[in-house]
């Protein structure tokens, strides 16, 4: 897992190396140059003719530091300083002043010519936080049309590192090269557009300079599969978990098969579809390892659904039942009776939406995983105001009902209550296809069903989800990806993590 800061974190965290850790601000600056241009090597990109433009603070200071690196590895550079020197910062001074020691020229305007191999932007922060106007705009734009790759330091220039806000207007960089964490603006829309590939190097700024205040957002890796439920020599389908899918309509069967047959995929013992009776032949067919209860088209008995509530560990309720009268007070009846963990998605959501009471009033823990439209009708908020707000919005909304919030984007939040915040980044948007939400759902609730807590099954889930589609891709791309070549994707993924554990089980 690694974690991601907004523009207050992160200066705090800096500020504590310093103050509290006795670290000298400029050697942090310098290390933060040398780590640039180490990457900037290690991407082997042509770097014979580089213009580096660099504001008046600490992110101009570290940009001054690189051109001079540059310079001093044999390289063609213009140095550009734009914006008052009066109120440079300390550093960003003692940086002039390192150049004129080497009599290194540093420019006031962008020179003329415009056949740069690299354009290097350092000039505003993390800090930034008004729209940038006037003659910043227009450097940022002329900027923007030069040749030659773009590299942006530690962030974008115009990017919020808070929310991924365009202010205004912004770089765009085809490689940001960041220190010490990476920021969440350069994974949100639309800042991550303007990012390009994001590389975070170490600088020293240890977890020591958290001070017990870590950072709110996470993201899991690759190692954090390791995680998933153990599988064990001596077991049987019980030892599993038993997993219960109420999913489908009539002439909507496709959604009970897709969460049932993720849920097996991801490791499920025992997954119970309760879908009406007009599904039974189709589910049958396509997913003979499902276990039945069906009910005419109306809404199951109410003895069925308690004994079928009774027998799960986990429950997963709303792909493909529609939003009529039936379906609704079949939500409730769940809300009501379920004991276990509860997994809402699809119509289940747009039902809760009418009466979103009904979340505070479960005995169950509950997981929502709304896309933005869902999301649009449960909180009344405009689809553009949650897409700019992803965090803020599913925090508030975890918070408000005490439920873990899955708010769907391209990179998916992941919110609990009281709790850790994360930030998923694994997937494609060959993902964006029908029935991915209820592939998505199968496989949290199946790590429900094997045991693992609300907490913890719903960001791995996301991850392992976005792992499969990944995993997939090599084999259809993504224009042709469906939502069922993800069950595919995700024995891929499982199979190479045994391969893992199996290795480090052997070598012990």
């Amino acid at each position: 897992m690694k974690y991601l800061v907004n523009s207050r974190e992160m200066k705090t965290y800096d500020a504590n190396t310093i103050e509290q850790l006795h670290m000298p601000g400029m050697v942090l600056m310098e290390r933060a140059a040398l780590s640039f241009v180490e990457e900037m090597k290690k991407l082997s990109g042509d770097l014979s003719r580089v213009l580096v433009v660099c504001g008046t603070g600490n992110n101009g200071g570290d940009g001054l530091a690189i051109a001079r690196l540059l310079k001093q590895a044999g390289h063609e550079v213009d140095a550009v300083l734009v914006g008052n020197r009066a109120k440079a910062s300390e550093q960003n001074r003692c940086q002039q002043q390192i150049l004129k020691a080497h009599r290194y020229e540093l420019l006031t305007e962008l020179p003329k010519k415009n056949t740069y191999t690299a354009v290097i932007d350092a000039v505003f922060g993390v800090g930034l936080s008004r729209n940038i106007e006037g003659e910043y705009e227009t450097l940022l734009t002329k900027m923007n049309s030069l040749s030659g790759e773009k590299y942006a330091v530690d962030i974008a220039s115009g990017v919020s590192a808070d929310n991924g806000a365009v202010l205004g207007t912004a770089f765009r960089a085809d490689v940001t090269i960041t220190f010490a964490y990476g920021k969440l603006g350069m994974y949100l829309f639309p800042g991550n557009e303007y990012s390009g590939k994001v590389i975070v190097t170490d600088i020293g700024i240890p977890e020591e300079s958290w001070f017990g205040a870590k950072p709110k957002t996470a993201a899991l890796e690759d190692a954090d599969l390791a995680r998933l439920p153990e599988r064990k020599s001596h077991s049987n389908k019980g030892t599993y978990g038993k997993l219960l899918v109420i999913a489908g309509s009539v002439n909507m069967a496709g959604a009970a098969c897709l969460c049932g047959g993720a849920a097996y995929r991801a490791g499920c013992g025992l997954v119970r579809i309760m879908t009406p009776e007009e599904n039974r032949t189709i589910i049958q067919s396509v997913l003979p390892e499902a276990v039945l209860t069906t009910y005419p088209k109306e809404k199951p008995k109410e003895t069925q659904l308690t004994a079928a509530l009774q027998w799960a560990d986990a429950v997963v309720l709303g792909p493909g039942i529609g939003t009529s009268e039936a379906a609704e007070q079949l939500l409730k009846a769940v809300l009501a009776q379920a004991e276990v963990p509860v997994l809402l998605d699809a119509d289940a959501l747009n039902l809760a939406a009418k009466d979103s009471s009904l979340l505070l009033h479960s005995q169950a823990r509950l997981i929502l995983t709304p896309h933005l439209g869902e999301m649009s009708r449960l909180t009344g908020k405009h689809i553009s105001e949650i897409q700019t707000h992803l965090i803020e919005v599913a925090e508030a909304f975890a918070g408000q009902y005490n439920v873990i919030c899955v708010l769907k984007d391209e990179h998916t939040v992941t919110a609990v209550p009281d709790g850790q915040t994360y930030l998923n980044l694994s997937g494609n948007h060959g993902m964006a296809t029908a029935g991915s939400g209820d592939v998505l759902s199968g496989i949290i609730g199946s790590l429900l069903a094997q045991g693992m807590s609300p907490e913890a099954a719903a960001p791995l889930g996301v991850f392992l989800h976005g792992k499969a589609g990944d995993a997939i891709r090599e084999k259809t791309g993504c224009r042709s990806m469906m939502a069922s070549d993800l069950t595919e994707g995700i024995c891929l993924i499982t199979r190479e993590t045994e391969d893992v554990q199996d290795r480090k089980e052997q070598a012990k």
